[in-house]
């Protein structure tokens, strides 16, 4: 049976659980009552999926390939992907990744970046002679 708020005309609230049939009972003050309209209550918390780029991309961020932890990876890369299909705003930048590790880690090297400039070290400018 539902759970009904109601109201007199005094301006008293009060509870009452009855079927949807019966008639609505009087105020303890004898007044006519009327339903007062419920509140909405929402529970729960909503989360996001993390992007592309927030997700594991070395064998060690894998936990070296662990099953479990592989497979939750990719059914939250689904979760995301399918978002990003309901919210294209959400999308962050979609070129590959060409290199992630080392210097970039932090800012992965992506198709279409400008071409960094060499430093100093290995695979850097060689030295007159």
């Amino acid at each position: 049976m539902p759970i009904y708020e109601l109201r007199c005309e005094a301006g008293h609230r009060f509870e009452v659980i009855q079927s949807f049939t019966a008639p609505l009972p009087a105020c303890a003050c004898g007044a006519a009552t009327a339903k007062v309209p419920a509140r909405c209550g929402l529970l729960g918390t909503a989360s996001v999926p993390p992007p592309q780029e927030m997700m594991p991309q070395t064998w060690r961020g894998t936990r070296e390939g662990d099953r479990a932890y592989v497979t939750e990876l990719r059914r939250t890369a689904q979760e995301r992907r399918a978002l990003e299909e309901r919210h294209p705003e959400l999308a962050g930048d979609r070129r590959p990744v060409l290199a992630h590790e080392g210097r970039y880690e932090h800012a992965p090297l992506r198709a279409g970046d400008p071409r960094p400039r060499p430093g100093p070290g290995p695979g850097g400018p060689e030295k007159p002679a």
